[in-house]
């Protein structure tokens, strides 16, 4: 039975555009998967702990050393991992906060990559090897080639770079740009890029959910 997770990390709770677009993809994933299992996981309601010294240092110990700070540190870890490896599909719901992915994002990044559990040198399958990857990545403005900011761009790149670490070849990456322009009076001539950019990433969602 198929089973997706969708991995949300915006802080906003009203007026996001990456909440709105992966709702539409939810909506459509269920639609064309019926029966099928939809994990959720709200990085700004639950959002992970940054990756410590007694999380690592318990994967160097038995269980029945463990400390009572690292079992709990292992035992969040795990729910983590554990829905990770549940799922055979994923989407990635990422807004670009300062040029790069939100902190959250990266903290999960951080507790669901182990070596030798969900990254694996190849041959060796590794935690995402045969599943289908979607990431929408929602950007204020754009960083596009010819544009002041070409270049800045460290949101999409570097989800692009874990993904593949972790094994993941069935990936689609979507963008949507100029999110800020109905709201900041200074982009306001980009609206219409908005407007096309949304429409786009909207349709190539649905297109991905379905297939």
């Amino acid at each position: 039975m198929a089973h997706l997770l969708h991995v949300d990390a915006s802080f906003a709770r009203e007026g996001s555009t990456s909440r709105a677009l992966g709702a539409v993809f939810a909506e459509a994933w269920q639609a064309a998967h019926p029966g099928g299992t939809l994990n959720y996981r709200d990085l700004a309601l639950t959002p992970p702990p940054h990756l410590d010294w007694e999380t690592v240092s318990a994967g160097f110990l038995p269980s029945d050393q463990h400390s009572p700070t690292q079992t709990e540190a292992v035992k969040r870890r795990e729910e983590l991992v554990a829905e990770l490896e549940a799922a055979d599909e994923y989407l990635f719901t990422l807004p670009m906060y300062n040029f790069s992915v939100p902190s959250t994002f990266k903290a999960w990044v951080d507790q669901i990559i182990i070596v030798g559990r969900t990254l694996r040198q190849p041959p060796e399958p590794s935690a995402l090897t045969g599943s289908r990857v979607t990431v929408l990545a929602t950007q204020g403005g754009s960083y596009a080639a010819g544009t002041p900011r070409e270049g800045w761009d460290h949101q999409l790149p570097y989800v692009a770079h874990i993904l593949e670490s972790l094994g993941a070849t069935d990936v689609e990456l979507i963008r949507v740009e100029m999110t800020l322009a109905p709201v900041n009076p200074a982009l306001a001539e980009f609206i219409d890029l908005n407007t096309r950019s949304r429409s786009a990433g909207e349709a190539a969602l649905r297109a991905r959910a379905a297939a």
